[in-house]
């Protein structure tokens, strides 16, 4: 109670929830910094578990951003047991991927799956769904291709790429004068979006642990 969820970044600690409720084999609770508290509970079902993830989010507290795991849980864990199951980890990430814009992306991203064998990374949904809320990731090796709904159009993709240290990134690109399309935001992950000098719509994500640093085998290990 009280501990503190952390992405390690080597040079920086980022706190990403306290834990407000700790039964070890039965629940795990934990309030992002945004006030939204996520919960998982672990539940006796026939001859397994059953997972249950909720997210609540407070009057007057805009959750979109917390809830995205939420969201994203029925579709990665599957997997996520499934890999674990074969003893094979997910490969770490590279630095440069790409958003494609789709009005039908659970439809575009099964296509991609068939025709050019791209892997999802999560469970690809049978049918279309809340289109402001889609990410629908496929793996090529080290770098990912996501599916994007809401106000999609097609030929507005985007280049994707993590950087080391996102608020200088942005700073040096205001210096040189690079249009800011969307300052800096969290949806699961920090980024902005600038145009280049051809009106190029470029997201620059601040790298995660796992991204640019050596791999500990133990610790991937024991990720598996």
């Amino acid at each position: 109670m009280g501990g503190r969820l952390l992405e390690d970044h080597g040079d920086a600690v980022r706190v990403i929830g306290t834990v407000t409720a700790w039964e070890p084999g039965a629940r795990v609770a934990w309030t992002t910094p945004d006030g939204v508290t996520i919960e998982v509970v672990f539940e006796p079902h026939g001859s397994g578990t059953r997972v249950r993830v909720t997210g609540t989010v407070p009057a007057g507290v805009e959750g979109t951003a917390d809830l995205s795991a939420v969201r994203m849980t029925p579709r990665r864990f599957p997997r996520h047991l499934e890999r674990r199951a074969r003893d094979v980890g997910v490969p770490p990430y590279g630095r440069l991927h790409l958003a494609l814009r789709s009005p039908t992306p659970a439809a575009t991203a099964r296509w991609l799956t068939e025709a050019f064998g791209l892997e999802p990374t999560a469970g690809v949904p049978a049918e279309e769904s809340d289109p402001d809320h889609s990410w629908i990731e496929l793996r090529a090796g080290t770098s990912f291709v996501v599916l994007l709904g809401g106000d999609a159009t097609v030929g507005t993709d985007s280049p994707f790429v993590f950087v080391d240290d996102l608020d200088a990134h942005l700073r040096r690109a205001r210096a040189a004068g690079a249009q800011i399309v969307e300052p800096v935001h969290e949806h699961g992950y920090r980024a902005y979006t600038a145009a280049d000098c051809e009106g190029r719509r470029w997201v620059f994500a601040q790298s995660g642990p796992r991204i640019g640093r050596e791999p500990d085998p133990v610790a991937a290990g024991a990720a598996r």
